[in-house]
């Protein structure tokens, strides 16, 4: 595992049906110091099947954020994130598996 020096600026921006220039709020921004080299990971995960381009980024993405801040908040039993710890865990076992599939 990398040192968590690896920082990310996430961006979400809607995508409007009409064509037209979006208005209001566009943007949603945030960055995230994380665990892993996640375009490490994105790499590797272009190998794997079953899965749209769009959904291993999805995937590894919400994955990864959930797991870093489940960790940070590990010693903390009664943050709501602490109890998804196991489930997370798991995931990410499933995700490296089908990585690592021929």
């Amino acid at each position: 595992m990398t040192s968590p020096s690896q920082r990310y600026r996430i961006t979400v921006t809607p995508i409007e049906k009409d064509g037209l220039q979006c208005s209001g709020r566009c943007t949603i921004e945030l960055e995230h110091r994380a665990q892993q080299d996640w375009m490490r990971l994105l790499e590797i995960a272009r190998r794997q099947t079953g899965l749209s381009g769009d959904e291993r980024a999805a995937a590894i993405v919400a994955t990864q954020l959930l797991h870093d801040l489940a960790r940070r908040h590990a010693q903390d039993p009664t943050h709501p994130l602490t109890g998804l710890q196991p489930q997370l865990g798991e995931v990410l076992q499933a995700l490296e598996a089908i990585q690592q599939a021929p």
